[in-house]
């Protein structure tokens, strides 16, 4: 278990200092910065990366919303989320903590006038209000974990899940960043809450409670999508083991004389 918190840990804190970290030095570097197809880009580059990298090792989930997503739709053990989100957490603030210490190294940097930090209101990059982030963080974290749920799938394409998982992150950023600066994930959230605007902590609260509202309600659906096909999944097993059965109990051929 030591080993999953490890790798859920360094995760999470590439996750931030890759997507964050994109959006807080790059964005707008003079001449040549990245904007927001670029961040998008840089938070989709992560997960995509860390998948291919931890997967084999904690199922790489990065996000409390991913985790408890995952165990509505009865594909993770409960009793291992706490420690999965304890770890993601710790390791969005450790990822944020690099990021500020860099940052810091320009002169006039100040965190406290973003840090890639969520927000809506006044808080919102676009200006956009606390029911348009609300249905933004929903909608967009329901349809995360369709895909990471879909592709993860017994009957998936084997070898494709990164990717399309990691493509799927920056489409969502892409629709997002305006109405919300994308959460889609508390840790991240958290992570740079501690150091931003004032608003960042205030408003916390939506960031946990709206992506986990969608993750939990897509696990759900997934259960349900998923229902008859996992019931083909076991009548094939069953079959499969009766015909190995069989064979192995089958009288060998009697061999014909030298």
């Amino acid at each position: 278990m030591s080993r999953k918190l490890t790798a859920e840990f360094l995760g999470t804190l590439w996750l931030v200092l890759g997507g964050c970290g994109a959006a807080v030095l790059a964005a707008k570097f003079p001449e040549v910065g990245i904007g927001l197809v670029g961040v998008s880009l840089a938070f989709g580059l992560t997960v995509l990366t860390m998948a291919f990298a931890i997967g084999h090792i904690s199922g790489c989930h990065l996000n409390p919303a991913v985790t408890l997503g995952l165990v509505a739709a009865g594909r993770f053990r409960s009793a291992e989320a706490p420690g999965y989100i304890a770890a993601q957490v710790l390791g969005g603030l450790a990822g944020a903590v690099i990021l500020l210490a860099i940052a810091s190294g320009r002169a006039g940097f100040d965190a406290t006038t973003g840090f890639a930090a969520n927000g809506y209101g006044a808080a919102s990059p676009g200006g956009y209000t606390f029911m348009a982030a609300l249905v933004t963080e929903v909608v967009m974290t329901f349809f995360f974990l369709l895909i990471i749920l879909g592709v993860t799938s017994e009957r998936a394409p084997k070898g494709f899940a990164p990717i399309a998982i990691g493509l799927g992150l920056t489409l969502i950023h892409l629709i997002s960043i305006p109405v919300t600066n994308t959460s889609v994930n508390p840790a991240r959230s958290t992570a740079v809450a501690f150091f931003g605007p004032d608003a960042s902590l205030a408003q916390l609260w939506l960031f946990w409670l709206a992506p986990i509202a969608g993750a939990v309600l897509a696990g759900l659906v997934h259960a349900w999508l998923g229902a008859e096909d996992s019931a083909a999944d076991r009548d094939n097993a069953a079959a499969r083991a009766a015909r190995s059965a069989a064979e192995a109990l089958a009288p060998a051929p009697a061999r014909e004389p030298r």
